[in-house]
Formats: structure tokens, sequence, C-alpha cells
């Protein structure tokens, strides 16, 4: 009977396999079919609200991706590209289908950077004459800020706004690795290098509390201006309203001329149909933007044959191939030669949205980047990050252009290595080792680090702490005294960073763009983006298990202490020296 069973146990786990790859195969099926299937099916009808919920998660650059395997699982519909949003709110502007545009998010999953770029869109659009209307249960301060922009705001009579100013959180690990004996053994250079901070202390330096304090300060000034002008009233009063929580319920808020009026979400499709001049809320339709975009509006059509070549270069800094999540110098260096030998591209943008990371790999792109700079004019344009590695692959550029609320500088070094020789020592662990030369054994993640590994390895941070200077100054046309002077790790906003010198001006993508075709002396053209993220197919079945693993791990422990999960995660992929920004830093 036991062997019976076993047999039918076996037929039946074989039986499922193959349907599970059977339905496989036809959701992949129906995917590829779809894809013949002309996009300008999907369109704006006459009378059209364009409605923006921001639920994606918003990243500079997310193209379509490849893999069957995304799309079968849907991982594909989780993204949207900054780009995408700003081609279909332009486009929007002088489509007669729509009528204007309602902001209905409750979180956008953007930096603060990516959501001033849309608002500062978003009040472009109104200069058409069309409206813009704003309604949600409750408003954080990303959403409000966003929101903002509307000439109507509105929120559920039992909502509110959560508009108190800006935070930081710091996780401190010291006391957590005098606990358990397992510590990370760090060497730095720059007094500001704050990301490995919470190693070696308990609590915030002074330094370090300076220049969070510095930029928080400077992005809330950029928040608190563009607010106050929407709402017509003076930063003073708009910090007032913080520091009091004069926004905390309805009647506060529609008091302090922070929201237009209290109602519920059917009231409110009556004010879009007022606001549209319509007769009748039949009258009335509406589209995504996910959809908008996949009609063929997420992208500015021309007949130029001139190209502006946009790099994406978003994610981490590791040495590798990269991908969509992180910048490796294979997959750069790939984008960077081919958009340098295109004879239709007259200039290169290098968009960088990146903390650092690997420092081989950052001066590997520098290098390419030197090199391409000499055959086309090579214009940077910084997103919600461009620090450390991310300044350092953007340090030699033609021009920087940087938004108002970018974290960019950090220029900074450092090597942080595990050591569990305390854990080792309690638990009645003991490593020998056995070399043939003095140095042959080098580290043992067991064994106390020795004072001749931590001087080798300090003169390797050193040494690669004068050349990211060197290199910022040849750049910035500056000396190594005054790039010394404003480096030490420190961050900045790309508002402080324009005082500095560490960026050339102000402004967007777009305007990058702008300036990259004026050194190439061009008037009309067209952007194509690189680079192309195609996957093997090794990489195809790897990615969905990967993201469902991600996900049911979230469900199961809560996103606060996931969070947590992927910042220790973070911690124990870093190898050799670093050039990267505080990633434990949070800002809310």
């Amino acid at each position: 009977m036991t062997f019976l069973r076993e047999l039918l146990a076996v037929i039946l786990g074989v039986f499922i396999s193959f349907f599970i790859m059977f339905m496989v195969l036809i959701a992949i099926g129906s995917v590829v079919g779809s894809a013949f299937v002309d996009d300008e099916q999907i369109k704006a009808k006459n009378n059209s609200v364009l409605v923006l919920k921001m639920e994606e998660a918003i990243k500079d650059y997310a193209p379509k991706s490849s893999d069957p395997f995304d799309q079968v699982f849907n991982f594909d519909q989780d993204k949207m590209g900054l780009n995408d949003i700003i081609s279909a709110i332009e486009n929007a502007k002088y489509d007669d289908n729509i009528l204007g545009i309602s902001i209905e998010a409750m979180q956008i999953n953007a930096g603060i950077a990516q959501t001033q770029a849309i608002r500062d869109k978003l009040f472009e659009f109104k200069e058409s004459g069309k409206f813009i209307a704003a309604y949600a249960d409750v408003y954080d301060q990303k959403n409000y800020y966003l929101s903002s922009v509307a000439d109507s705001i509105y929120v559920n009579p039992v909502g509110g706004i959560d508009f108190k100013g800006l935070a930081s959180e710091v996780l401190y690990f010291k006391d957590f690795q005098d606990k358990y004996g397992i510590k990370m053994e760090v060497i730095r250079h720059g007094k500001y290098k704050s990301a490995v901070e919470p190693f070696l202390t308990n609590k915030m330096s002074d330094s370090n509390r300076e220049q969070i304090q510095s930029f928080l300060s400077s992005i809330w000034s950029e928040l608190v201006t563009d607010i106050g002008e929407s709402r017509n009233k003076t930063s003073e009063e708009i910090n007032t309203i913080a520091d009091e929580l004069l926004a905390r319920n309805p009647k506060l808020a529609i008091e302090n001329n922070m929201i237009t009026n209290e109602l519920y979400k059917d009231q409110y499709k009556e004010i879009l149909v007022e606001l549209g001049k319509l007769n009748d809320s039949k009258d009335l339709k509406s589209i995504s933007l996910s959809d908008y975009i996949a009609s063929g509006k997420g992208r500015l059509k021309s007949t130029s044959k001139n190209r502006i070549a946009v790099i994406y270069a978003q994610g981490e800094i590791k040495y590798g191939k990269g991908d969509e999540k992180y910048i490796g110098q294979e997959l750069i260096i790939k984008a960077l030669k081919k958009a340098r030998e295109a004879s239709n591209v007259k200039a290169i943008v290098l968009r960088v949205n990146s903390p650092g990371g690997s420092a081989l790999a950052s001066d590997i792109i520098w290098r390419e980047l030197e090199i391409t700079k000499k055959e086309k004019p090579l214009v940077v344009s910084m997103g919600n990050l461009a620090a450390s590695g991310g300044y350092y692959i953007s340090c030699n550029a033609d021009k920087i252009i940087a938004e108002p609320t970018t974290i960019t500088g950090s220029i900074g070094v450092f090597g942080a290595i595990p050591n569990a020789s305390e854990l080792a020592g309690r638990i009645g662990i003991n490593a020998e080792q056995i070399g043939t030369n003095k140095q042959s054994v080098g580290y043992s993640v067991f064994e106390p680090i020795t004072d001749s590994f931590y001087n080798v390895t300090k003169e390797g941070v050193e040494r690669v702490y004068i050349t990211f200077v060197e290199k910022v100054a040849a750049g910035r046309n500056m000396s190594f005294a005054q790039i010394d002077s404003i480096a030490q790790g420190r961050v900045w906003t790309g508002k402080e960073a324009v005082k500095n010198g560490l960026v050339d001006e102000l402004g967007s993508l777009d305007d990058a763009i702008a300036v990259a075709a004026k050194l190439a002396e061009i008037e009309n053209y067209k952007v194509r983006n690189y680079p192309s993220y195609k996957k093997d197919i090794k990489d195809m079945f790897k990615g969905p298990f990967a993201s469902i693993k991600a996900s049911v791990l979230r469900e199961e422990i809560g996103l606060e202490n996931f969070k947590i999960y992927k910042k220790l995660k973070q911690i124990s992929e870093i190898e050799g020296v670093q050039t990267r920004m505080p990633f434990l830093l949070e800002i809310n």
C-alpha cells in the first residue's frame, strides 16, 4: 500500500508539473500574440480626462521588458518610466480629446526629484488652458506636493493631509554588533562618509547631523516655495501650517487654503464634469496614464534624422554586466560605444540616478565617458541621486544639470568587511591559517583584522579618494584643495551644488537634452534611449521567482521589517572599495 501511495503521488506530481508548464506556455503565447496588436488601438476618447494615479514604481527609464515571464506574471506592469510620463503630459497639452488632468494618487512611488519633475511638467500643462484637479482620501506630503499644482484640490470628508515637514531616520548597528559578535571592519576617507557610520557608533555624529539637516532644509525650501506659489501663501505661512499641523483634517485644511473643499469621490466626478464644461456625467470619459502611454503618447514624435542619445544609468553601481536595476560597466560601455559610433547621434546625455557603489566600476565608466566626450558633446542630467560613484561618473561631462532636490556630491571612499571573530570565539570556533608567504593568508572573517591588512586597505582607500578628487577637480576646472574642501563624503542638494561648483545649472532632463542639442548646434532632433535591457534565457527564468520571493517575504514580515531586511542585504553584498552615499538614509 505504501508503494502504491508513493507511486500515485509521483504520478500526480508529474501531472501537476505538466499542467503548470502547459498553462505558462499558453500565457506566454498570449503575451507574444498580443505584442502584434497595434498599440494605437488604445486611444483617448473625446471628452476624456487623463487620470494620474501613480501607483507604479517610477523609474527614470522603464522600457517594456523583453522577458515574456515579466508579462505573464504582470511584473512589467509595476513600473513606469519618468521619460514616458513627461512625454505623455506634453502630448496631452495638444490632444483635443483630453479636457484636463485629474490627479488621484494616494502614494507616489517616486523620489522627490522625480516628483518635482512631474510637477513642473504639470505646471507647464496648465499653459494650455486645460484644467488640473486633484482628489485623494488622504494626502501624504509627497502626494500633496504633486497635487498642489492643481487648480482645485479635494479630499475625503474624513481624510486629511499629513503635512509636517521632512525628517530622516538612520539605523545604527554598533550595539547590535557588540551584542552578537559580528561587525563590519571599516576603513574610510571623509568625515561626512556616513554610509559606514552606523557600524562605528550607536548615535549620529555632529558632522552627519549637519549635512542631513542642511540638505533636508534645502529640499524642504523647494517644496515650500512651490506649494506657496500654487496656493498663494508665503513660505512663513506654509511653515506655520507644517509646525502647527494646520492641515491635519479637512476643516483646518480648507480654513488654511491648503485644499479647495471636502467631498466624496462620486461628488468629485461632478466637479470634473463642470470643469470639462459638459452637460452630463455620461459624457465624461477617462483614460489612465498607463493606457495613454500605451497608446503611443509616451513618446514625442519627430521626423528629424538627428538624434540625441539619452543613456540611463540607474541603480547602484556594481562591477559586471548591469541591468535595469543596477549599473554595470559592461552595459553602459556598450551603450556609449553604440551612441558614439552612430552617425546620426549628434550629442549624448547621461541620465544618472545612483547612490554610487563599486569604485572600480565607476572608474571604468568614467574612462569610457572621457573617450566619448572627445567625439561628441556630453551632458549629464541628475535625477533623485547622483552621489558618490554617481557623481564620479558625472564629473567629466561638458555640462552637469541637476534638479534642485537632487542629492549629489558625497565625494568620499570607504571599505567595509564583515568580521565574526568575537562570535567565533564565543561559540568555540578557532580558525588556523597556513600560507607560503608573509601576506598570502590575507584577511579571515574568523580572525581580528591585522594592522598589516588594515594599513594596506587604508592605502587603497586613500589612493581611490585622491584619484576621485583629482578627476572631479579636472572635470570642474577647480583645484584639488577646492574640491577637497567640499568633498570629505559630504552630501549636497542640486541647489547647493550649483553654489559650490559641483553642478553647472538647475533643470530637468528635457533641459539637459536642450543643452546637448545647443552644444551640437542642432535645432531639430529625436531622442534615442539607451541601453537595451535584453535578458538571456537563464536570467529570464531567475527573474519571476526572485520577484515572487520578494513579494511573499514583504507580505509575511511587513513593509518596515522588509526595509530593514533589504538594508542588511545591501550591507552583505558590499564588495571592494566603495564610492557610495549613505544607503541607510530615508526621507519621510
